[in-house]
């Protein structure tokens, strides 16, 4: 190579233009931008469904939601049936990936099943999980109807298979693993449907006072710590309670039949004996002034 050609070339690198920043974004950044207005639009339709309701929401207060305009919406989304499909959907898929992970964090039924409890009730008090609750799937159109209700399956499976597995292992009572279930999930459920942010309790202050509930029940038994009533009595907001000593907790539903019973013939007892003793008094005086006994 001479070394006309190699000026020749070092005069063409010079000369090339830099590359100037393009004031469009990438592909990758543009379908980023994308997702996050669509999620937007779905919460902020998810919100307005909870708060109103599914057939008093229009297109228009979501895109008024949204500061924009209602032919906006439509790059994002296609009819409201679809944006309540999406919404219903997302909350469901939302409890699912969160029982997995509590189940793939392992260790006892009990404690999978305490976690999983947690993660529903903190979903449902979520707008997607709420819309899930509120709403549900029934306005949902038959198509896709299917595999919403499969979905809900699985989580009823999950906790039956946690509730049986519990019971195998002793940690939890022996029960009928579907009927528990049922309880469990309706009881969690209900919380979408009451809870309003910005009450008394915070989400989740209010998933643990129901998951402890659920779990230890509201009868008071015999056999319970003395400690684990007087904490729970702690927590108790208002006027102090007053925390029964281990032997003097409520007595099973058997004794205290038995101790009524007898409550009740302790009287009838007393009198038949004060009769007889009565009746032995009247016969000696008696016999004291029989001839007889002269």
């Amino acid at each position: 190579m001479n070394k006309l050609t190699v000026e020749t070339k070092t005069r063409r690198k010079k000369s090339t233009p830099s590359t100037m920043d393009s004031p469009w974004a990438s592909s990758a950044d543009r379908q980023r931008q994308r997702e996050a207005k669509r999620n937007a639009v779905l919460q902020a339709a998810a919100q307005l469904f909870n708060e109103r309701g599914f057939h008093a929401t229009s297109l228009d207060d979501i895109a008024a939601r949204l500061n924009v305009s209602k032919p906006t919406l439509y790059y994002y989304v296609k009819n409201k049936d679809e944006i309540l499909l999406q919404c219903v959907n997302k909350g469901l898929t939302m409890t699912l990936e969160g029982i997995e992970a509590s189940r793939k964090a392992g260790g006892k039924a009990i404690d999978q099943l305490r976690a999983c409890m947690e993660v529903y009730a903190r979903i449902v008090t979520l707008d997607f999980g709420m819309c899930l609750i509120r709403v549900g799937d029934e306005q949902v159109p038959p198509e896709s109807r299917k595999e919403l209700r499969r979905q809900k399956s699985a989580i009823d499976q999950a906790f039956r298979r946690l509730v049986a597995e519990g019971v195998k292992e002793g940690t939890v009572a022996p029960c009928d693993p579907k009927m528990t279930a049922f309880v469990i999930a309706g009881a969690l459920s209900w919380i979408g449907r009451w809870y309003q942010p910005g009450g008394e309790y915070p989400a989740e202050e209010v998933a643990r006072r129901c998951i402890d509930t659920l779990l230890a029940g509201v009868q008071l038994r015999e056999d319970l710590p003395a400690a684990v009533v007087q904490a729970a009595a702690a927590k108790t907001p208002g006027k102090a309670v007053k925390v029964p000593q281990k032997a003097a907790l409520r007595k099973p539903a058997a004794a205290r039949k038995t101790a009524a019973v007898a409550a009740a013939v302790a009287p009838q007892k007393a009198v038949t004996q004060k009769s007889s003793v009565s009746k032995a008094s009247v016969a000696q005086k008696a016999a004291r002034k029989s001839p007889a006994s002269a």
